[in-house]
């Protein structure tokens, strides 16, 4: 199934600049896939409960909530006055959330969007916000979030795939929904990293799912590397770079998010440092 809707948010805060080129990233993306753009202007209310002496709670609650909704509409304008012009289909939501309730709004939208197109969650300018965003799109939307490295305003024509493999759900899922990209692929490279000896795939790792995706007419190969680095991540990125990757996809938060968040994982460890587009479901 092809994407029709693309959904991107865009926040006021350190990182405006960052959801900015997303948006001309989705921007892209949508003209190209003659898709329909959906964004979110979000306001975020960072009001912190129990931190204030007896009887302040009211005050700060309405001058947070007049400060978010006052950003949310100023985000909106800069949005609607980035899309005026151009020639794809799109509509501006506005809205105002807490960090800790931002969950279900964005959930709403992100369970009717085919992609979510965000900036990297990760580095200088960043918060806990653009985490909280892709988080609540993969799990509460149940969404395919694409991850976009910093500057990238123009995405690649996604003819290089490499596809990242540990026969696990999510990276199935995540699989499932790129299935529209992978067809239009060049070159899809499936990726095995240091596969079990006594697994399902033993004999032919990535070998089922090369047959099903031959099937649907992509054209693709698999590699079956060794743990040669400390990190999966970063022998996936050494692979990434090999092959001129221009998209990698790959299964989200395999850890709980708590276990990610303390002691890393794959999927924090990629989009802190990833130079190409990131295609994830969970």
């Amino acid at each position: 199934m092809a994407c029709k809707t693309l959904l991107s948010v865009v926040t006021h805060q350190e990182d405006t600049a960052l959801s900015m080129a997303a948006l001309d990233a989705a921007i892209a993306l949508a003209r190209r896939q003659d898709a329909h753009l959906d964004v979110l202007a979000l306001g975020l209310d960072q009001t912190q409960v129990g931190y204030f002496y007896a009887g302040a709670s009211a005050i700060v609650y309405q001058e947070t909530l007049e400060r978010a909704q006052s950003e949310a509409e100023t985000v909106e304008a800069h949005v609607r006055q980035r899309l005026a012009a151009e020639d794809i289909r799109w509509s501006v939501d506005r809205a105002v959330a807490q960090l800790g309730a931002m969950g279900a709004l964005i959930a709403q939208r992100a369970r009717f969007a085919d992609m979510v197109v965000l900036p990297r969650p990760y580095g200088a300018g960043r918060g806990p916000a653009d985490e909280a965003v892709i988080e609540s799109a993969l799990f509460e939307g149940q969404a395919a979030v694409m991850v976009l490295p910093d500057g990238m305003v123009s995405p690649p024509a996604f003819d290089r795939i490499v596809v990242a493999w540990n026969q696990s759900p999510e990276a199935l899922s995540a699989i499932r929904r790129a299935l529209p990209m992978l067809q239009r692929a060049g070159v899809v490279d499936i990726t095995v990293i240091d596969p079990p000896a006594h697994g399902p795939e033993r004999s032919d790792p990535g070998g089922l799912l090369s047959q099903w995706l031959s099937r649907h007419g992509v054209r693709a190969e698999v590699s079956v590397l060794a743990r040669t680095l400390p990190r999966v991540s970063d022998v996936l990125m050494r692979h990434v770079r090999d092959r001129d990757a221009d998209l990698l996809v790959m299964g989200a938060y395999g850890h709980s998010r708590f276990r990610e968040a303390i002691l890393g994982g794959a999927t924090r460890d990629l989009l802190e440092t990833t130079p190409v587009p990131v295609f994830m479901a969970h």
